[in-house]
């Protein structure tokens, strides 16, 4: 059985549920792969904290291009975050030969024209399932099983600290200030929460959305975006009363020939099936010409589920290696 070898660029959750999901799962894997998949090294900024996770010392480096330039390595997996130097380190990937997976939406969102015209003139595949809805397999559907439908829609509840927020104001009654509080302590929410709270995150992943559903990409920056942060317990009861819940919503819509998108609160009535997403949990809601609507589900994300979403990858990309 050949033998595929990766290559981790960082060992946070998500490289670290991709390491687990590997060993653990590794005779499911190899049977459905037909081929042995293993990680080979990992570059770790931190070693130590790397190291008292459960990463192997002999597997370990502090040195990125002892990853990236090692020639027996097939497959570059990009799970260090931020736009650079995660950028930096995908395209030296992929003139280097090597495929990349990656779950990193802000370089994806922000670099996407750069990182897959590399990807072709280098005869490498790139791949980012992972990027938008954790391990809900969306990208791959719309770009396999639904790519011969025209799109006309597509809108989601992408960003699980907002949704978790929201409905601990709407199910708990709890205030903003108290429901981020908890997210923070049940790790759903970063110390920084900015990027969630204020729609930047679900900018990303509407980008990403809107490049393979439409064909046209829009930088997150140019998405007008409107977070949660200035949503009071009012705002939730009056949405009650109405028989509708808030939800943080990423929509991409053809009106004519013109694509209307934002990130913005929007009103849910209850009898659409987004209104019950609840807590943490993503849901993407498309709309194609031939399919007619249909809605993903899930967990958005977390170091298994969206680990899941990169091992897919991993697998597609060695059945061609």
């Amino acid at each position: 059985m050949k033998k595929v070898k990766i290559g981790l660029l960082g060992f946070g959750t998500v490289a670290g549920g991709t390491f687990d999901i590997l060993k653990k799962n590794a005779k499911l894997i190899s049977k459905r792969s037909g081929c042995e998949i293993e990680v080979a090294k990992v570059f770790a900024r931190n070693i130590e904290k790397a190291l008292a996770k459960g990463l192997p010392a002999e597997l370990a480096t502090s040195n990125v291009d002892e990853v990236i330039c090692d020639d027996t390595i097939d497959i570059i997996v990009e799970a260090i975050g931020g736009i650079e130097p995660a950028t930096e380190y995908m395209l030296k990937s992929m003139k280097a030969g090597k495929h990349v997976v990656t779950p990193n939406k802000a370089a994806v969102a922000a670099n996407y024209k750069e990182l897959t015209e590399t990807a072709i003139a280098n005869n490498v595949s790139f791949r980012f399932e992972a990027s938008v809805g954790g391990g809900i397999p969306a990208l791959t559907a719309i770009q396999e099983a639904l790519s011969g439908n025209e799109f006309l829609e597509v809108m989601g509840i992408v960003n699980g600290t907002t949704n978790y927020i929201l409905s601990c104001m709407q199910a708990d009654g709890m205030e903003y200030k108290d429901a981020l509080k908890d997210a923070q302590i049940k790790g759903f929410a970063e110390a920084d929460p900015t990027a969630d709270v204020e729609g930047i995150d679900a900018a990303n992943k509407l980008s990403i959305l809107m490049t393979l559903c439409f064909d046209k990409y829009v930088n997150p920056n140019d998405i007008p975006t409107t977070g949660i942060s200035n949503i009071t317990m009012k705002d939730i009861e009056d949405a009650e009363s109405k028989d509708s819940k808030i939800k943080l919503i990423a929509s991409a819509k053809l009106s004519g020939d013109q694509l209307e998108y934002s990130v913005k609160p929007v009103l849910i009535p209850n009898s659409h099936p987004l209104a019950s997403v609840s807590r943490e949990y993503n849901a993407i809601y498309l709309t194609g010409d031939a399919v007619g609507e249909l809605m993903f589900y899930g967990a958005g994300a977390g170091a298994f589920p969206t680990g899941s979403a990169v091992v897919g990858d991993l697998i597609a990309i060695s059945k061609t290696v």
